[in-house]
């Protein structure tokens, strides 16, 4: 093994380099704020061309390699259960070194979950350390952490031993589902993951990660008068009330699996028997081996439903995220960036949760990976979203250090580990 952390944090280059992050906390902040002014919503495929543009002309002074990867189309289902084509925006492949020995995978999203017609589209300050704007937690700040950290690794002795590469993608919001191979690719070529969604605002990083899908469930009836030829129609509404009972009974099928039917659409007046209805629906699972059992569910319920007589039911969706598992590999590697955070007197604890994001994705491509390394902020996906700003060079010293000892070889146990894993 070569230098431990703290070995590292002691030089005093590195400790010039963590200098000059944090005379560069005023440039992130200024820097949050432009890029929350350009709104970024998955589907406003303007405003990611406009942030990526920003985004590569940041990372430039890097002297990186730059690739641009056009993803997909996908599918949705509109109000009235038709399937309807979704045009994506591209993945931004930004990196150096592919053939180094050691290689991170650094990952971030360029999209919001805020439409371009939303009500919340400018920052404001809440007080001096708190900012409330779109994306300036989540993760407009997050890919300044990793351009910060970058930049003093380039800087340090120790940037000739690390190939890093940044994907950045347009559609993680809406589950990455364009960009889910390619995520998958790129965790394969790599040893370790950075991911850069924010931290809690206390600091806190996510451990383990439940695992999620997103169904639509469409039933097909037949429309008629409701006074003179009730009889005539078959109440599509009134079918998905039952099958929306059968899925809510799915929770606790398994250890931790919750369903939760979340939108309901159908009908169009009171006096007509509704020939369309729908429902959206997730699913939180903990066990990968979940999935099948669910879906396998899924489809006894269709079976039981459609049988019924003048009526269709359709499934749309599947389980995007699978679970993410601690494995040996991945704990040690949280346990050496906690390590990394005592350096710099910052305490680093995990805590599981129920969220997904493309952490999920690089762990059951077995790569080991930590996916809350943005920066400290809250309340996201919402209109009160904020980032504390004094995280900002915290977080980027933090990452800074993380590579730095990745590149001189601290990190080792974990490829080991990850190895045997394979």
């Amino acid at each position: 093994m070569g230098l431990k952390p703290a070995d590292i944090a002691k030089q005093s280059a590195v400790q010039n380099l963590m200098d000059s992050i944090d005379a560069r906390q005023q440039e992130m902040v200024d820097t949050v704020i432009a890029w929350s002014k350009v709104n970024s919503g998955s589907r406003n495929l303007e405003g990611l061309a406009k942030m990526e543009a920003l985004v590569v002309e940041a990372f430039k002074e890097l002297d990186p390699e730059i690739e641009y990867i056009q993803l997909a189309d996908g599918e949705g289902v509109t109000p009235a259960g038709d399937v309807e084509t979704l045009e994506n925006g591209r993945s931004i492949r930004i990196f150096k070194r592919p053939e180094a020995n050691r290689r991170v995978l650094m990952t971030g999203h360029t999209d919001t979950v805020f439409a371009v017609n939303h009500a919340f589209q400018t920052p404001t300050w809440l007080d001096d350390n708190t900012l409330n704007g779109p994306g300036v937690a989540d993760m407009k700040g997050g890919i300044l952490v990793m351009l910060n950290a970058l930049r003093a690794l380039e800087a340090s002795p120790y940037s000739s031993s690390l190939g890093w590469e940044v994907l950045l993608s347009p559609d993680e919001e809406t589950g990455s589902l364009g960009s889910a191979p390619i995520l998958a690719d790129r965790a394969r070529a790599a040893d370790i993951g950075m991911t850069y969604e924010p931290a809690l605002s206390d600091g806190t990083l996510a451990g383990a990660r439940k695992g999620s899908g997103n169904f639509v469930m469409v039933v097909e009836g037949k429309a008629a008068h409701a006074g003179r030829e009730f009889f005539e129609g078959r109440n599509a509404v009134v079918l998905l009330a039952e099958i929306i009972g059968a899925l809510s009974a799915l929770t606790n099928g398994r250890p931790g699996l919750t369903v939760n039917p979340a939108v309901i659409s159908g009908g169009v007046a009171p006096n007509v028997v509704p020939d369309k209805a729908l429902c959206r629906f997730n699913v939180r699972l903990e066990d990968p081996s979940d999935a099948g059992w669910f879906e396998n569910e899924l489809q006894k319920i269709v079976a039981e439903f459609s049988v019924r007589d003048g009526f269709a039911v359709r499934l749309h969706g599947g389980i995007n995220r699978p679970p993410k598992a601690i494995s040996e590999a991945n704990q040690l590697l949280m346990d050496a960036i906690a390590d990394c955070g005592d350096e710099l007197g910052i305490r680093v604890a995990y805590v599981p949760t129920g969220g997904c994001c493309e952490g999920n994705n690089l762990a059951a491509a077995g790569l080991p990976n930590v996916d809350t390394l943005g920066v400290r902020g809250g309340l996201i996906h919402s209109a009160d979203e904020f980032v504390m700003v004094d995280s900002f060079a915290e977080r980027a010293k933090l990452s800074a250090l993380i590579l730095m000892a990745f590149a001189a070889g601290a990190l080792d146990d974990v490829l080991a580990a990850k190895a045997k894993e394979a």
